[in-house]
């Protein structure tokens, strides 16, 4: 597929490298700020799974380079077009229309970017390189947000924390729903203990998901440390897709927490085997049916059982559209505009996981295996 018909299929595709952007994936962060506002008194961030850098270009944007993008820009189309009005009428004069803030850099920002994968630099971002699933890469970022760490410290909560968490992390799907469903929990899972260690009171953590069976109990889990958690779907991505992304606002960990790895969500119980009585059950259990199926009883609390006169309530999250309805359908092809010409991309991949399949396809000669005088290679 050549690059004007990819352009022609995916906008978003397009429109990244017209705007300078590493990624399409930078819209849906822009559309995720249009709805929640996450840049609001931010200064200190770390994006986890960050290359290409597509959602740390935005965060060099918006907080570095003091550039009204994203939230920011919806507000400048919104008081232009107020203003519009006013001129022709539409509106009293009386009313007043306030304009947006001055657009500036912030003071004292710090940025912190973390991938498996290598990831070109950007001015005035730390890139790591680490496993975010691996403990060790604890004592990196908190090294990261601040150099007066020690590393031999055996704390792992930071002391300078952060305002904001965000996380763009996927597997390599494999098509098997399921298991693509389980690996994005358990990532998800690991960018969550991060952040419980260096977010501070009140902080925002962003997490892409798929959404799948029992998705409810990770909403449950994450509510138990943030006032509010929202699912949303950017404009730019797919419909056709699982993916979503949860927003948690107002970090509030229980009186007393403590980041811990071994117990991620400050849980101070461990599973107990199955009791002899069925009816006293209150504390969580395991056992393995005559089938081999494990059954996982979380437990629940008589007097909350009693208030609520019901037991195995689960909290479901809200679901909210996020973009302009005008925007881009990112599942539609759309006409190209009269003169177009395809860019190539703003920064390409530094190390692909398909770069051997790329090597071994110019032995062969080409595509399809294909000789350079054009002959199929039997």
């Amino acid at each position: 597929m050549g690059k004007s018909s990819k352009d022609k299929r995916d906008a978003y595709y397009r429109l990244a490298k017209e705007q300078g952007w590493r990624a399409r994936s930078a819209f849906k962060l822009l559309q995720l700020d249009e709805e929640f506002d996450l840049f609001e008194g931010v200064t200190r961030v770390v994006d986890l799974c960050a290359a290409p850098g597509s959602w740390s270009q935005v965060l060099s944007r918006v907080l570095i380079q003091g550039q009204r993008v994203g939230r920011a820009a919806w507000e400048d189309k919104r008081y232009k077009e107020l203003v519009r009005l006013r001129q022709v009428g539409r509106t009293p004069a009386t009313d007043e229309v306030e304009p947006p803030p001055e657009a500036k850099p912030r003071k004292d920002v710090k940025i912190v970017a973390i991938d498996l994968q290598p990831m070109s630099p950007l001015e005035g971002i730390t890139c790591l390189k680490a496993d975010i699933t691996h403990p060790s890469t604890i004592p990196l970022l908190l090294k990261a947000l601040d150099p007066d760490y020690e590393s031999t410290s055996t704390s792992i909560e930071a002391s300078q924390p952060v305002d904001l968490v965000l996380s763009d992390g996927a597997p390599d799907v494999t098509g098997l729903h399921d298991l693509d469903i389980y690996v994005q929990s358990q990532l998800l899972w690991a960018a969550l203990n991060l952040a419980l260690c260096v977010l501070k009171p009140g902080g925002k953590f962003v997490a892409k998901i798929f959404r799948g069976k029992d998705v409810d109990l990770l909403y449950a889990q994450l509510k138990i440390v943030f006032e509010r958690v929202t699912v949303a779907k950017p404009r730019s991505s797919r419909a056709s897709s699982v993916e979503a992304f949860i927003v948690c606002t107002n970090f509030r960990p229980p009186e007393g927490f403590k980041a811990s790895l071994d117990n991620p969500l400050g849980a101070g119980r461990k599973l107990q085997p199955t009791p002899g009585s069925e009816g006293a059950r209150t504390q969580p259990y395991r056992k393995v049916r005559e089938d081999g199926i494990t059954e996982l009883e979380l437990g629940s609390d008589p007097e909350d059982d009693k208030d609520l006169g019901q037991q195995d309530i689960r909290w479901i999250a809200p679901f909210l559209a996020c973009g302009d309805l005008s925007a881009f359908d990112a599942d539609a092809s759309h006409k190209l505009p009269e003169g177009h010409v395809s860019l190539d991309p703003v920064q390409p991949p530094t190390a692909p996981p398909y770069r051997r399949a790329l090597e071994e396809r110019r032995k062969m000669g080409g595509a399809y295996g294909k000789t350079k005088l054009g002959v199929g290679v039997e």
